[in-house]
């Protein structure tokens, strides 16, 4: 079955999404800001974006902050994809999930079928951390082996500098492509609703007052 992106992505309070604020040689690049299909999978949904806050404390297997802040994009493939989340490293072969160490693969409903996808890197059936790729172009290959949760929504000029940038013999950018900051990005319903309370109230006291000074005036 396949799924379109904009269908899996939710709506109102079901979207998620997380941002990484990037530095290039330790100055200031931009931002990528993600949606997540909680829809699809929940479970991994849960993992990355709370990974974005560091909400989770310390990793049981690795004992480092669950955090995706300080990470770098250790691997960079032309034409395909590049690849981050190994907090504990940096070179591919740590991190790990909240739920400790890895988890199941949650679902294969979507499609590496275009750009700017987000999926979970693994290193095979059912051992995913908390490494991720952003697919820059699309990757048939990887359909049912990598499960996708997310895209990018915004700052897919600097995925696409990141893509581009110098790599060693293993794929690694000579420059380090720095998450210095990354969180979840919460819409701001609940303090709306807050403020037009108070200025409800607000303007009904102003009015029982004028009310009060006619009634005295009489």
């Amino acid at each position: 079955m396949t799924v379109d992106v904009e269908s899996a992505s939710g709506t109102g309070h079901n979207k998620i999404r997380c941002f990484f604020d990037i530095t290039l040689g330790g100055l200031p690049a931009g931002r990528i800001v993600f949606e997540l299909f909680p829809d699809i999978a929940p479970k991994t949904c849960e993992n990355f974006r709370s990974l974005c806050t560091g909400e989770k404390g310390t990793g049981q297997k690795t004992g480092k902050p669950l955090h995706y802040k300080g990470i770098i994009f250790h691997r960079v493939v032309k034409d395909f994809m590049i690849q981050s989340g190994d907090f504990s490293n940096g070179n591919g072969t740590g991190g790990e999930s909240i739920y400790g160490g890895t988890f199941d693969d949650e679902a294969f409903t979507l499609k590496h079928d275009k750009p700017f996808l987000l999926s979970m890197a693994n290193r095979g059936k059912n051992t995913n951390g908390s490494q991720f790729f952003i697919t820059t172009q699309p990757a048939p290959h990887l359909d049912n082996v990598h499960v996708v949760f997310g895209h990018v929504v915004s700052g897919h000029d600097l995925v696409r500098q990141l893509e581009q940038l110098p790599v060693d013999r293993n794929s690694r950018p000579l420059q380090d492509a720095v998450v210095a900051n990354c969180g979840e990005l919460v819409r701001q319903v609940k303090e709306k609703k807050e403020k037009k309370k108070k200025k409800s109230k607000s303007s009904s006291s102003d009015d029982s007052e004028a009310e009060g000074s006619k009634k005295r005036k009489k």
